[in-house]
């Protein structure tokens, strides 16, 4: 019986199922090798307790560059070869499948102190998964609560510097009279922050799709 209804199974499995399947392998490959090193000690510092945001940036950007997303593509574009699916559908099965894999803080960072503020940092913000920390609350570098985190949001502008356009990730916070407010500063270091407890089980590291290339 066991193996008529695994055969069954099988065979009413659609060539969707299978792809995402695929795609699904590839992702968790990606996300094994951007953890390889995880969980990051993370200390604290200042009044009230911050996390180290020096220490939190390079944990994540690190993390994201242990990946090879050449070869990630490669195996994307394959999976796009011998499939039915064009780059869009295959598009949307890997973002949610990056999606679904997303780590939780408690996987990603070893902090001692369970009362620390996690800081709402460029770099954060920029691995975040959409719906994490949703209504937590948000306190300024002070220790003053101004609202409850209700997402981030990217915008583009061009670097001073180079002139090339860059994307920025900022977050937006709703106060005591339910008015939506985005975040003022545009370099985000640790000038707001979520308490760590309530962080810590939520999704805190997705890996980004902007390297993967899909023909």
């Amino acid at each position: 019986m066991l193996l008529a209804g695994f055969s069954l199974a099988a065979q009413t499995r659609t060539p969707s199922d299978e792809v995402k399947s695929k795609i699904d392998a590839v992702i968790s490959k990606a996300y094994e090798s951007a953890s390889a090193q995880f969980p990051c000690k993370l200390g604290t510092s200042g009044k009230p307790k911050m996390l180290e945001w020096q220490t939190l940036g390079k944990c994540l950007s690190r993390a994201n560059g242990r990946v090879d997303w050449g070869e990630v593509s490669m195996q994307l574009q394959e999976i796009k070869k011998d499939s039915s699916f064009d780059a869009a559908a295959i598009s949307g099965l890997v973002d949610s499948s990056l999606s679904a894999h997303a780590l939780p803080y408690e996987k990603i960072f070893a902090v001692k102190k369970m009362n620390a503020l996690l800081p709402l940092s460029s770099s954060l913000l920029k691995f975040l998964p959409e719906g994490s920390l949703q209504d937590l609350p948000v306190f300024s570098k002070s220790g003053t609560q101004i609202g409850t985190f209700a997402g981030p949001y990217s915008f583009e502008k061009a670097g001073e510097l180079s002139g090339r356009i860059e994307s920025h990730r900022l977050f937006q916070y709703t106060d005591s009279k339910g008015e939506l407010h985005g975040s003022p500063d545009v370099l985000l270091l640790d000038s707001f922050a979520v308490p760590w407890k309530s962080a810590v089980s939520q999704p805190g590291f997705r890996l980004p799709s902007d390297k993967i290339v899909l023909r």
